[in-house]
């Protein structure tokens, strides 16, 4: 009974993203309209506005611990939780926030490892994948959108997201072993995620093609 009433289990688990089974909202497919004046994309262009007030933050502490900055790389990073509630309670899905929310993420973490190589709160050949995971990443979305394809967030994806950004932000302010672990760990997750995005986007460009042939 519970899972049908309008504020059933299974739709507050899908309000609060516990439930991410189905396909993506229609608005957020290729060729849909922008639509970037929503709340939701409201939200995402303050995290992006805020990444360069943490990196000026981060930088005038002189050794990058900051409990100022932590706090600002904090709200960047909840606001990627904070806009998925707001599209999914409001309804307002667009293409526009589709292709900037990605985008905001990668340049938080990117920021974050480029804070914690230059005070040194993080091993610096864990950063270097990182960072070169993040661009690779990025690069991936462009060859997607130029071809079509939207590669969609898998569970590796999704659950890389925390440790990572957990591990940057703990950096800041409490440097050594345990946010050194949550690096690797998300780390790991991270190119896995990586590996999946290109395997689905190839088969997606195949049978795509597969389909065009006559």
């Amino acid at each position: 009974m519970g899972e049908t009433a309008p504020f059933g289990r299974g739709r507050i688990r899908r309000l609060f993203g516990l439930d991410r089974t189905g396909a993506e909202p229609g608005a957020t497919r290729s060729g849909q309209p922008l639509r970037p004046l929503t709340l939701p994309n409201l939200v995402g262009l303050v995290r992006l506005l805020a990444i360069p007030v943490f990196l000026v933050v981060a930088f005038d502490s002189g050794d990058g611990q900051s409990w100022t900055a932590a706090a600002i790389f904090l709200l960047i990073s909840a606001g990627d939780y904070v806009d998925g509630f707001l599209a999914r309670v409001t309804g307002q899905y667009s293409r526009f926030g589709a292709l900037l929310d990605p985008v905001v993420d990668r340049l938080t973490i990117l920021s974050g490892v480029v804070v914690c190589w230059h005070f040194d709160l993080l091993p610096h050949v864990l950063l270097l994948l990182l960072a070169l995971r993040e661009l690779v990443t990025l690069a991936l979305a462009r060859w997607g959108l130029s071809h079509g394809v939207d590669i969609e967030v898998n569970w590796f994806g999704r659950m890389a997201v925390f440790p990572v950004m957990a591990a940057l932000l703990f950096a800041m302010v409490v440097p050594g072993w345990f946010p050194d672990t949550l690096l690797a760990v998300g780390l790991i997750m991270a190119v896995v995620a990586t590996v999946l995005y290109a395997r689905v986007g190839r088969d997606q460009i195949r049978k795509m093609t597969g389909a065009a042939q006559p």
